[in-house]
């Protein structure tokens, strides 16, 4: 983990605030790639994914936009109301799942905070003076962060707000019919992601690429509590409907490994002891089930789990 401190903080719209974290001891910082993310941990103790936006070559500082979710469980609510000038932040070094190739004219595909990847994507593309195209997506001008910016590109940007009326969306369709030689990127919220999918199914396995930080539903509104016992010390902690079980443990004030929090790195895997666990992440093997769970995401079937913590 690197010590970070807010620099600065920016307000680019009514709900999205971007953050400049620099060294808190002035060491030099890994480089990284456009597209890249880091995992910040909030000061809520949750661990959160946030893209880069500025060059990644020679970096003295990280600048990510999160938006403030009106449903945070503690991690954008912590980082928009705690995480002021100042605030020193734990974060792990980048890491790039949604690297951009070196392919002739990408059409980068952004839909609200998804554009801070693409941005990053745009900004590179500009300097190398590459062609390329971007469709970005809102609701409303007012919604939409670094749009002068983007803008500001020329006309290969393209700009839709669809003011929340679902038969204004932007109609891709014409970019999907014929499957291109070029790369496509996307990045935004699950309706346009899942828009996407569904009409790039006949294109070349890897030409479309997706980044999404979200891809397991940890909360969901038909669940139930339970409770989870630690075998070590026989502590028993209740799991509310609303709260995953690593989000309760950490509420008990009981310290637990973990890091992308969605279900798909696998530090937070337990040994489960008794119970039968609803499994919802991405990692374990089937014969895992039985015996472990990710406890980022996963909750129980039966009204108690026991774990080996």
């Amino acid at each position: 983990m690197i010590e970070l401190e807010v620099a600065k903080r920016r307000q680019l719209t009514e709900t999205i605030t971007e953050f400049t974290l620099t060294p808190a001891d002035a060491a030099a910082l890994p480089g990284f790639t456009p597209g890249a993310h880091i995992t910040v941990q909030t000061p809520s103790g949750a661990m959160r994914r946030y893209s880069l936006v500025n060059d990644g070559s020679a970096p003295d500082s990280y600048v990510i936009a999160l938006k403030r979710e009106p449903a945070s469980r503690g991690g954008s609510a912590s980082m928009h109301d705690v995480a002021l000038e100042g605030t020193r932040l734990q974060v792990e070094p980048p890491q790039n799942d949604f690297a951009l190739q070196d392919t002739p004219e990408p059409l980068l595909i952004a839909g609200g905070i998804g554009v801070t990847p693409i941005l990053s994507m745009a900004r590179h593309l500009t300097a190398q003076q590459k062609p390329f195209r971007v469709i970005y997506c809102s609701r409303s001008a007012e919604e939409a962060a670094y749009l002068d910016e983007l803008t500001a590109m020329g006309p290969h940007v393209t700009v839709h707000h669809d003011h929340g009326d679902f038969d204004e969306m932007y109609d891709f369709w014409d970019h999907f019919e014929t499957p291109q030689a070029h790369h496509v990127y996307c990045c935004g919220p699950a309706p346009l992601m899942e828009e996407i999918k569904a009409m790039c199914g006949h294109w070349p396995e890897g030409r479309v690429v997706f980044e999404d930080f979200k891809p397991v539903e940890a909360v969901k509104p038909d669940d139930t509590p339970f409770a989870v016992t630690l075998r070590s010390s026989g502590q028993t902690v209740d799991v509310p409907a609303d709260r995953t079980i690593l989000e309760a443990l950490r509420d008990a004030g009981i310290a637990t490994a973990s890091s992308c929090e969605s279900g798909t790195c696998g530090t937070c895997k337990c040994t489960l002891v008794a119970g039968e666990a609803d499994h919802r992440d991405m990692v374990l093997m089937d014969e895992e089930k039985t015996s472990r769970i990710m406890i980022c995401v996963s909750r129980a079937k039966s009204a108690e789990l026991v774990l080996d913590l």
